[in-house]
């Protein structure tokens, strides 16, 4: 992913919700799950991590991304971006570059 495309992703999830929470059970195999279906059915999730979660966020983004085979384009503070590209004929975000 090239800098410009993640940049304009950053841009677009700043005024995205959080759809998943992070709670103090941390990254179990159904929340890997649910967020690798966020992720086929929106391409690019916001995902929150509760206060009572004693992980590292980057940590957490990271494992995520390598479970769901998808990148990590922020976390900033307790917030985490993640995106993973659609099928060819089920793209719903169109990257600058591609």
């Amino acid at each position: 992913m090239t800098s410009k495309q993640r940049s304009y992703l950053k841009g677009l999830a700043m005024t995205t919700e959080p759809i998943l929470q992070i709670g103090k059970s941390s990254v179990t195999p159904e929340f890997t799950k649910s967020v690798s279906e966020a992720l086929e059915a929106r391409e690019l999730i916001k995902i929150s991590v509760l206060q009572n979660c004693l992980d590292d966020p980057r940590e957490m983004a990271q494992m995520l991304a390598e479970r769901t085979d998808s990148q990590v384009v922020q976390v900033i503070g307790r917030k985490i971006v993640l995106y993973k590209e659609g099928q060819k004929d089920k793209k719903k975000i169109i990257l600058p570059g591609t």
